[in-house]
């Protein structure tokens, strides 16, 4: 085997690291599913967008103190910790959790992880010159079409001032695929980014509740501790631990494309929970955005070459 071709074989991810990280993106897509249920239950309740927004970076910032203290600070470029921050931390949050305040959760799953691979691909395209083959376009068109079909009707029929949610849904989709990127590109391991995302929430938060003053929590303490295990403990800490490890073993926009799952999961749980038997539009799309995901993300590719690699 000549050197070039040893070098070849080295750079080609085996089974294994495509495996664990697809199981990492899928565990925090279930999690996100119950996250956006939760949140618009929270604002439409109980609990402000800022007192959700609290829980939802109190917790995993004092669980992570000492992560914190062990981060290689001089190695961390500042540009790369403040997109971070802003794309999935505080900022990320605020926009989301006041977006659903105007649009239902339909809506949150069709614009905000529905679109969020496609802002990434951008990103990626644009900004590091990732090529885009044939099949990830194809997957992304599979995708879209499948969005189209689980959610889009939704958009169509729904609330006409829900324009406003969708706008800010669209806008944190964004700001979440630019941390998928500034968090591949900074080098930082999972819980590592993690802590620095919950460090940095805290002191923007600070701040926001200055200015807000209206910080209150009359909710009830069943209502809070529900909050705090689905904000702080679920989507601030394990799916955040969760998609670092995705995007470390799967590069960015490929994790960012596993993000197009959650609509269709909240699709898959209602039927059990609520007895909300999909039409079969809604099964043709939800068929549709799981070969788009698979191809879109590099999975299939990723795995046939390893195994190829192995031979």
């Amino acid at each position: 085997m000549t050197d070039a071709a040893a070098r070849a074989v080295t750079r080609t991810p085996g089974p294994a690291p495509v495996l664990l990280g697809s199981l990492a993106a899928l565990g925090a897509v279930a999690i996100w599913g119950g996250w956006i249920v939760a949140t618009r239950f929270g604002v439409t309740s109980s609990f402000s967008p800022v007192e959700i927004a609290i829980l939802r970076t109190l917790p995993p910032g004092i669980i992570l103190l000492p992560v914190l203290a062990r981060l290689p600070w001089r190695k961390i470029r500042w540009s790369h910790a403040a997109l971070m921050i802003a794309g999935a931390g505080a900022p990320y949050f605020l926009i989301v959790s006041a977006g659903t305040q105007f649009a239902p959760v339909a809506d949150v799953g069709a614009l905000l992880p529905g679109t969020m691979p496609l802002f990434a691909a951008l990103f990626a395209f644009l900004l590091l010159g990732e090529r885009l083959g044939r099949w990830r376009l194809v997957g992304f068109a599979l995708i879209v079409a499948g969005g189209v079909a689980v959610g889009g009707a939704s958009l169509l029929t729904g609330d006409p001032g829900a324009w406003r949610g969708h706008i800010l849904f669209l806008a944190g989709a964004a700001l979440w695929a630019a941390y998928t990127l500034a968090l591949r590109q900074s080098g930082l391991g999972a819980w590592q980014a993690t802590a620095l995302v919950s460090a940095g929430s805290l002191i923007v938060m600070v701040p926001v509740v200055l200015i807000d003053g209206n910080v209150r929590f009359d909710a009830s303490w069943t209502e809070i501790a529900i909050q705090i295990g689905a904000q702080g403990i679920g989507s601030g800490l394990l799916a955040m631990a969760a998609f670092g490890i995705a995007v470390r073993r799967l590069g960015g926009s490929n994790a960012a494309a596993f993000s197009a799952l959650v609509p269709v999961l909240a699709t898959l749980i209602a039927v059990p929970v609520l007895g909300e038997l999909p039409g079969a539009v809604t099964w043709i799309g939800v068929g549709a955005v799981c070969g788009g995901v698979a191809l879109a993300s590099g999975v299939l590719r990723r795995l046939t070459s390893g195994r190829r690699a192995m031979v």
